[in-house]
This record gives structure tokens, C-alpha cells and sequence, in this order.
């Protein structure tokens, strides 16, 4: 079984796994705005070794950009650049690696420490 993105507008609006005969059959509709994409496929490589699909596997609300035939998250924060290597955004500072949990401050442009839960904090995941 395959997995498949709706696209609209550039816009993923649906994931489904199928079988690539089903999707041309037009059961769900017009075949073309069907884009397969790889449940393995993070950051433009394909986690169990082989050849990455996209960019990165399609999630609802994600981007399809069909110049480039990738898939990735729209942009949360202004100051973030696109890594065209990983189809992933990047802060203008890198994330501290110092184990702790940070959180994006806009404004300021900067990781801010988050709290964390002995201070009775939940802590952020990170980016």
C-alpha cells in the first residue's frame, strides 16, 4: 500500500493509503490532485535508508510545492528560512543543544528557556 496526499491549491487537504490503481480509478476523485508521499520520508531522507520521496511525508495543511515536487509545513514565524537541502524551516539562531527545553520568542528573535515541570511547568517539545 501506497500513501497519497489531496492536493488543493497547494494545500494538502487529506492522507490516504491506497493502491495506486485505485487512485487512478477516480473512486476519490480527480486522480491528478492525488501526490504520493512517503510515510518514511523526514527531512529529505528516507528514515530506513532509502531514496527520499518529496521532501518530507505529507501532512494535512501542509505545502505542496510543485516547482520543486516537495512536500513541508507551512511557515510558523517570519524570521525562519527554508533549508532547501532538508524542506524544513530554520531558525535564524540554531536550537540550543544543551539538552534543555526552549521556545521560539518571535519578537525578541531568540530561543527562550522554558520552564521546566519540577518548577510546575509542562515542558515544550521541541522544534
Amino acid at each position: 500500500m501506497t500513501h497519497f496526499a489531496k492536493i488543493e491549491n497547494g494545500i494538502v487537504l487529506q492522507t490516504i493509503v491506497a493502491e495506486q490503481n485505485v487512485i487512478d480509478s477516480g473512486v476519490f476523485g480527480d486522480p491528478d490532485t492525488w501526490i504520493q508521499t512517503s510515510y518514511n520520508t523526514h527531512n529529505n531522507q528516507h528514515q530506513l535508508g532509502g531514496t527520499p520521496l518529496r521532501g518530507n511525508f505529507a501532512g494535512v495543511g501542509d505545502i505542496y510545492d510543485a516547482k520543486y515536487d516537495v512536500f513541508y509545513r507551512p511557515q510558523e514565524y517570519a524570521s525562519w528560512t527554508m533549508n532547501k537541502n532538508t524542506w524544513t524551516w530554520e531558525a535564524p539562531i540554531p536550537y540550543p543543544d544543551d539538552g534543555k527545553f526552549y521556545a521560539w520568542d518571535e519578537e525578541q528573535k531568540k530561543w527562550i528557556l522554558f520552564p521546566t515541570a519540577s518548577t510546575g511547568s509542562i515542558p515544550m517539545t521541541r522544534v
